[in-house]
């Protein structure tokens, strides 16, 4: 399901400072914890300037789903934003993932350039607002939810909460 944070940000983008400005946060100390989550998952992650509209590598992502290996776009979409701080609300740069990944890109244009994903992507940010998102990720069990990279054990906790019984 896909989530619209931030869908003020304009296409080419917004710096952290003025995103967060007035806020009081320390956004290297942000940085800091999220690496060191990161780190533990053996994921990488990069020291970013600017958060970028993610509105079509949504409506691409909804498209990719529907193409044979089109799910390996999602890992190249996590890469080309949050390591390489690729703008993924340019539609070149969109296009080059979707390359890389094997994707048709002259397809891939058209599902950009028709917004033929559109609604599709609509009916998950309508979802998100039921389900009461504020944040990426979210974790939801049982009508009850987690905001935010957690560690494992406030994930274990959820699942609890919910009534999961624990697997050997």
């Amino acid at each position: 399901m896909h989530f619209p944070l931030h869908p003020e940000t304009p296409m080419e983008g917004r710096s952290l400072e003025d995103l967060f400005a007035g806020r009081d946060m320390d956004l290297d100390a942000m940085y800091t914890q999220m690496k060191a989550r990161m780190d533990e998952e053996g994921l990488e992650y990069s020291h970013r300037s600017h958060t970028y509209n993610s509105r079509l590598a949504q409506e691409l992502g909804k498209w990719a789903d529907t193409q044979p290996g089109g799910e390996a776009i999602h890992d190249a979409l996590y890469r080309a934003y949050f390591v390489d701080g690729v703008n993924v609300g340019d539609v070149e740069a969109l296009l080059k993932v979707a390359a890389a990944t094997g994707l048709d890109v002259d397809a891939a244009r058209d599902v950009l350039e028709s917004r033929s994903f559109k609604d599709s992507v609509d009916e998950d940010w309508n979802k998100s607002r039921q389900y009461g998102v504020t944040g990426v990720p979210t974790f939801v069990a049982g009508m009850k939810g987690v905001v935010g990279a957690q560690p494992y054990e406030a994930l274990e906790h959820l699942l609890e909460e919910a009534g999961v019984e624990r697997r050997s």
